[in-house]
């Protein structure tokens, strides 16, 4: 039987070897994209490859990327498009396989340092968190620049409104924004521009934007920007009220989250407060801890505790949400 002397030193370095595999890929050492990978990319179609083309992509892929057999089994997944989308909208260059390659790495790794540390149990917890992490981390991210596109888009909606009273065509006034934004707003505009100059319609460009950036005032600006296409008007004076109206709406976001603070703290205490202590105590004094996993009457009150704290914490969350 093989002692755990050897499968920790595995477990490690299988997980290093995932996790700086996904990693190198992030920052461009990944396998090189085809032209018709980048004009998707761009244009947002779907590609249709002949099978010299696929049989062509398949060698390379299989000289290059030493895990194809996982790639190919992640984006087979019906999935794969909702991570592949998440990954857009948190600007990250990297395939879905590419993506599970540091989850489980990093999993692996935590896993089998805690393991040699401390004990099984925390080995468990290492692993979750080692593969949770990263999602979080995306969705922070997502988060942010979601919040950074929307300050800047009222700015945005007054310089697309001036620009056309200058005399310059609506694409003219999108690649205006694109070179005097910054990001994320400027390459996001700059990338409806290269859409629109590849063929496709400034709609459906618009529509890959609003797909991309999941914002409700930027929802609100491409249908109204499509409804003046259709019937005609002064699109204008249509942006300076749409930037008008997102303006207001920012400021009244801003005094409901400033008056409903307390609330969404409470919940995040009552959520992740006992959580923290029960990790703390189990660091400091595993034997303390241990008959809260291993007797019946421990693990009913860990079960009852999870389902009163998950009770309470979406109780809060929809008290506080409150929509504008």
């Amino acid at each position: 039987m093989i002692g755990l002397e050897y499968i920790l030193p595995a477990a490690a370095f299988i997980g290093v070897l995932f996790f700086f595999w996904g990693i190198s890929s992030m920052l461009g050492g990944g396998s090189p994209e085809s032209l018709g990978a980048r004009m998707q990319r761009y244009a947002g179609g779907t590609q249709t490859a002949t099978p010299d083309a696929k049989k062509d992509r398949k060698k390379g892929r299989r000289e290059i990327d030493p895990f194809a057999t996982l790639s190919g089994d992640v984006q087979d997944k019906r999935f794969s498009s909702k991570v592949q989308r998440d990954l857009a909208r948190a600007d990250l260059r990297l395939r879905v396989a590419e993506y599970y390659y540091i989850r489980i790495g990093l999993a692996l790794g935590l896993a089998a340092v805690l393991l040699l540390l401390r004990d099984p149990l925390s080995a468990v917890v290492g692993a979750l968190l080692g593969y949770v992490l990263p999602r979080m981390w995306v969705g922070r991210r997502i988060g942010s620049r979601l919040n950074a596109f929307n300050k800047q888009l009222p700015d945005t909606i007054t310089l697309l409104s001036n620009s056309l009273r200058a005399g310059s065509s609506f694409l003219q006034s999108i690649e205006l924004v694109s070179r005097e934004s910054p990001s994320p707003m400027g390459p996001e505009m700059g990338r409806v521009v290269r859409e629109v100059n590849l063929g496709l319609s400034m709609e459906e460009a618009l529509s890959n934007l609003v797909r991309r950036i999941k914002s409700d005032d930027l929802d609100l600006m491409v249908t109204a920007i499509g409804v003046q296409q259709q019937v005609g008007g002064n699109l204008a004076e249509i942006l300076d009220t749409i930037a008008f109206t997102i303006r207001e709406r920012v400021r009244i976001k801003g005094e409901i989250r400033t008056l409903t603070a307390q609330g969404r703290y409470s919940g995040y205490l009552v959520a992740f407060l006992p959580i923290a202590i029960m990790v703390t105590l189990n660091f400091i004094n595993p034997e303390f801890m241990q008959p809260l996993f291993t007797e019946l009457i421990g693990q009913i009150l860990l079960v009852v505790g999870a389902i009163m704290m998950t009770i309470g914490f979406f109780a809060i969350q929809k008290i506080t949400d409150i929509k504008v």
